[in-house]
């Protein structure tokens, strides 16, 4: 027992460090790259510094390893069950009664770790450091108006209406929107206040609105009633639940929110109209995460420990990167039709993670008992 544990432990550290050591090499490779186009389109913008440009560099690097997480934990999987094979400690280990299930159960749990340590903490930290990066983007870098430079300038919003017994909803339409520091601006605005049966209650007419602390100031509204005249123009007051950072988040890239806050702001936008499966299917696949990098350690270690003696080793390490890189493809199309809502969204999160382990786990059976 106690030369399993310590042929488990010395694989998982070999594993680990290969790993960690993968996952370093691609995020600077993939973020000089980043770093080189942020440098080309800031050369028209004379404004623009070289320090400005490190920094939103630097700031979506946690973003950029969480993505290439399971390739680092695919390559550097074959990368070190490569090498424990060449050695022939693999072999030896075999050889003398260890089933390749026992030794490799450490390694999937530090794939697992590592999956859930990025889902649970470095990606809090990634989506704050991003949508910092994007607001120095949208700022300095792009043309436009940010998150809330909607088609036309117009704005539909749902929410709930809590001055109404039973509550109902009141939906919110602005012909153009703009955003002046903290607050939110909108002029010719209609509102439509609907009970819980979405029966129309009343009509209000407003010149402008204005949404501060959880409340809408309407200026010269007109409140109209079903066949009645409308009311003379006052300034009222409407309770929400939005505030000006929500309406810009509704708008802004699902990577830019925290896991822990996305269950709390995806019921926020079904009440408030607006569509949450970009977010839901985010949320599902960082919660997928771990089992995808489990799942490509179980590739990696199917494609890399065929003995050397057998030869072909360098087209099973091609065929391990392969499978890994035909399954990002898979995810990717995946999430196309989770978007799209032709999929359910946690279908479009878990299956290529659920499709790759049952390949991974074929492929050991075959390295083990074929």
């Amino acid at each position: 027992m106690t030369a399993a544990i310590t042929l488990s432990l010395y694989i998982s550290r070999q594993f680990l460090v290969a790993v960690l050591a993968m996952l370093a090499a691609l995020s600077g490779l993939v973020a000089l790259f980043d770093f080189i186009e942020l440098l080309r389109r800031a050369a028209t913008k004379p404004d623009v510094t070289f320090g400005l440009v490190t920094e939103i560099a630097a700031l979506r690097l946690p973003y950029i390893a969480i993505q290439l997480l399971p390739f680092a934990v695919l390559l550097g999987g074959i990368l070190a069950f490569w090498r424990l094979t060449r050695s022939s400690e693999l072999i030896v280990a075999r050889a003398a009664g260890v089933s390749a299930w026992e030794f490799l159960s450490a390694p999937m749990l530090c794939a697992l770790l590592l999956g859930g340590v990025a889902t649970a903490a470095v990606s809090p930290l990634s989506s704050v450091l991003l949508a910092r990066a994007e607001v120095l983007d949208n700022t300095y870098l792009r043309v436009g108006g940010g998150p809330l430079a909607l088609t036309g300038g117009q704005l539909w919003l749902r929410q709930s209406d809590r001055e109404l017994t039973p509550q109902g909803v009141a939906i919110i339409h602005a012909q153009t929107v703009h955003l002046r520091g903290k607050t939110l601006d909108a002029t010719e605005v209609s509102v439509f206040r609907l009970d819980e049966a979405d029966r129309l209650l009343a009509r209000i007419e407003a010149s402008r609105a204005t949404l501060g602390p959880r409340v809408w100031v309407l200026e010269n509204a007109r409140v109209i009633h079903p066949d009645q005249l409308p009311e003379a123009p006052v300034t009222m007051l409407l309770k929400t639940d939005l505030t000006v950072s929500r309406v810009q988040e509704s708008f802004a890239s699902p990577d830019t929110l925290s896991v822990w806050a996305l269950p709390g702001f995806i019921a926020l936008l079904d009440r408030s109209g607006f569509s949450s499966i970009r977010h839901r299917l985010h949320f599902q696949a960082l919660l997928a995460l771990p089992l995808l990098a489990a799942t490509m350690a179980l590739v990696s270690a199917g494609f890399s420990m065929r003995p050397a003696r057998r030869g072909g080793i360098g087209r099973m390490i091609g065929s391990g990167v392969a499978a890994g890189f035909a399954l990002f493809m898979v995810s990717k199309l995946a999430e196309e039709f989770g978007q799209s809502g032709a999929i359910p969204v946690a279908l479009a999160a878990w299956a290529p993670a659920a499709s790759g382990l049952m390949l991974a786990v074929a492929l050991l059976l075959h390295v083990e008992d074929g």
